[in-house]
């Protein structure tokens, strides 16, 4: 049964300016998001974008503050071998239900979609 459900947009163009500091990157996103996005060469903006959007449109779907996901030590974008993607939480985080996650990005923007079962 769906217990909830998260939706963010970001805007890549604001990831990109941020992104102009390696401190921000290496603060919010973990290597493994890094490599991902960096992967995608000139489309790189938008997987970052993707990610950021995914932890706002988990902590609206969980309940779980911000700034715990902001960390990128307790929260990670991962792919799988088909490129589906999904949320690994560290176990400081303690979040029994089973998360879906859905990106998207057009022109400007990128969006994340987050719905909790349990």
């Amino acid at each position: 049964m769906i217990q909830a459900v998260g939706i963010d947009l970001c805007s890549i163009s604001r990831i990109e300016k941020a992104l102009e500091s390696e401190h921000f990157r290496d603060r919010i996103f973990t290597p493994e998001e890094i490599a991902y996005a960096e992967s995608k060469g000139r489309r790189r903006f938008e997987s970052y974008a993707a990610c950021f959007a995914a932890r706002e449109a988990f902590c609206k779907a969980s309940g779980v503050d911000l700034m715990r996901v902001m960390n990128g030590e307790d929260f990670a974008v991962i792919h799988d071998s088909d490129g589906k993607p999904g949320i690994r939480l560290s176990e400081k985080i303690k979040f029994p239900y089973k998360i879906f996650l859905s990106l998207s990005h057009e022109k400007d923007l990128a969006c994340a979609i987050v719905i909790v079962e349990n």
